[in-house]
Formats: structure tokens, sequence, C-alpha cells
């Protein structure tokens, strides 16, 4: 990928853009429209602000660019769902993912080049860390979706569940929810975590928040543990505490996920016992039958359907509002728990 000196104008802040414009035409106004351009319109380059001057503009794109990160390959799904590998400057690889839905389009962006957190049903955790993504960079992936699909003016939600843990990024997470609300209210974005206690606390500060997923997985603490070995940081006691102390407005649930695991995580004492774990916090959980993957989750596979059903069957009679995710773009592995994997091992491979 192609680097330049020259900044990178994407999540550039309105007091940057002023100051870079600077003598090119120091009213505060233009430096307000040519934010606009990067996060309402999402111009792709100088020449698309058309109501700048001429003269502006051949000057704006001599000091700086408008650089998302490129496109390495985009994998289609019969559902329509495209999962797309992004490349930074500095050779960091992403996954992104579009998925079509009824009335809007979800795209799931990833907060993190890679994720120290290793939680063994994930094909990005199994793959190691890797450094955090600035929210310009977290921005920058929904920017080249929203124009490489031709959704640019089209209502659609975001979700951090690609690549990471937020919550660990929890700078660059805020500064892209803040850029990404020019055109996306919080109300229509949600973050999720593996249980990063302090991290809840601080996201439950924000002015405006985005709703709140958290990747439960487990309902004894030891189960948790050989899941998700941040749980031997966290504790379940701790995450159950910090997310009743979580503030919801009126209307609002947290969406616990849980990722089923044949023989492991599936038995009706497991789901007996998650009713009585989340008593008191408004919520909604969704099950989800672990994506296969028999070259990094090799010894792990979804329970059948039979089981799954006995399961949320459970959750239903306890009043838990429950729903079965069978995740969108498995045949292109851009389901939760696959993303990076299939591509990075195949540009790694002989």
């Amino acid at each position: 990928m192609q680097t330049s000196t020259r900044p990178n104008l994407v999540g550039a802040s309105r007091a940057e853009l002023a100051a870079l414009l600077g003598d090119l035409d120091p009213r505060p106004y233009r430096a307000e429209q040519v934010y606009r351009w990067l996060n309402r319109r999402l111009a792709g380059c100088a020449v698309e602000m058309t109501n700048l001057p001429k003269a502006l503009r051949e000057g704006l794109a001599m000091r700086a660019v408008i650089a998302d990160p490129e496109v390495l390959e985009v994998r289609r799904g019969g559902e329509g769902t495209a999962k797309f590998a992004l490349a930074y400057p500095d050779g960091a690889v992403v996954e992104a993912v579009a998925m079509p839905m009824e009335g809007h389009t979800t795209l799931c962006l990833s907060s993190q080049a890679g994720c120290a957190v290793g939680c063994v049903f994930c094909v990005t955790g199994i793959l190691g860390a890797g450094r955090n993504l600035t929210g310009g960079e977290i921005f920058g992936q929904y920017r080249r979706i929203m124009r490489h699909e031709g959704l640019v003016g089209t209502p659609v939600n975001v979700v951090f569940m690609g690549m990471g843990e937020p919550l660990l990024n929890l700078a660059g997470v805020t500064r892209a929810v803040e850029l990404l609300s020019e055109t996306v209210s919080p109300r229509r974005v949600t973050v999720s975590t593996s249980g990063i206690v302090p991290g809840i606390a601080r996201l439950a500060e924000l002015e405006r928040r985005p709703k709140l997923a958290v990747s439960l997985n487990a309902t004894t603490q030891e189960q948790r543990e050989r899941l998700m070995p941040v749980a031997a940081r966290w504790t379940l006691e701790e995450l159950l505490a910090a997310l009743r102390a979580f503030p919801l407005e009126r209307g609002r649930r947290i969406t616990f996920e849980y990722v089923m695991l044949a023989g492991i995580n599936d038995s009706l004492d497991d789901a007996r016992r998650l009713p009585r774990l989340l008593r008191g916090i408004p919520c909604k959980v969704n099950l989800i039958p672990l994506n296969p993957d028999d070259r990094y989750l090799s010894g792990y596979r979804a329970p059948d359907e039979q089981t799954i059903d006995a399961f949320a069957g459970v959750l239903a009679a306890a009043h838990l509002n429950v729903t079965v995710r069978w995740s969108k773009g498995r045949d292109v592995a851009a389901a939760c728990g696959q993303l990076r994997g299939q591509v990075l091992g195949e540009r790694a491979a002989p």
C-alpha cells in the first residue's frame, strides 16, 4: 500500500482542519464544510467538495490526503453478506462485514488488528494480538464500505464485533463513535465486550452511550475461565455487578451473546443457571451456534438443533428474551469468530 507524508484528513477534528486550512482560508465555516464532507457525505477526495472554491480544493489536495484502508479482497455470500479484508499503510490487516437486513444494512467493524483476549472459540483470538486502531482508522472502515457498496445516505447499524476487544481500545472506539454520530445515531451502534470491567465502567460515563453487548458464553466462573482467559482477570461476579450498575435509557437492554459449544456449555443445567445469573438485568440473549473452522478450531463443534431448541426453551420459559442467531456470512467465513483467519492464512500460505 502506497503511503504519503501528507496528513490524512479521515478522523481529523474540526480544530485540526481549521489549522490545516490556515492561510488557505481561515474562515471557520470552511473547516466546518470540509468536516461535513468527510464525515457526513464521506467524500473520497477534495475534488468532490463542490461547494468549496476550486483554489481551496486544489490547495487542500496538495496539503493532505483522504485515505481509507485499501480493499485487499471482498468475499460475497449467498445472503448478500460481503466480507472485506482491509489493509492499512503499515501492513496491518483487518476484516469488516456488510450484512443486508430488513430495512437497513449492518456493518461489523474491527477495533484492533488482532485480539489479545484469546477466547478458545474465536479464530481472531487464536491468531493473537495486534495493535489498536485509531478512531480515524476505524471510521475509515465505515467510509470504505459505505462508498464501495453504494450505501451512502442509506440507513445502517454499526456493531463493534469484528476483530479485537473494543474496550481495550476505548479511546479509538469512542472517537470512532463520535465520528459515526454525524450519520449514525449512537442508538444504532453496539459495542461488544468479552467482559473488560473497567472499560464497562468508563463506557457508562459517556454522555451519549452506544448500546452494550457482552460475550458471556458460560454460566460458571470455572467454565468461563476455560473458554475465555479474560475471566481470570475479571470474574463473572465482578462482570455482572458492573452490568447491573450500567445506566440504561428507557427501552434499552444489554445483549448477552452466548456461543454454544457442543458438550461444553450447552446442557440444560447451563440453561437453568443462565436466568438466575441475569436476574435483575434488562437484557436479551443471543444464542450463537459455533461457527466451525477445521483449520483453527478443530475439536469444537456446534450443538445439534434439538439441543439448541431445548436450551432456548428453558430460557424462554424463564421469561428471558432469547433468539438463536445463525450468523450471516458463514459461507464466506464472515460469521462471528471467523474474522481474519482465512484471508491472513491464505496470504501466509506458500
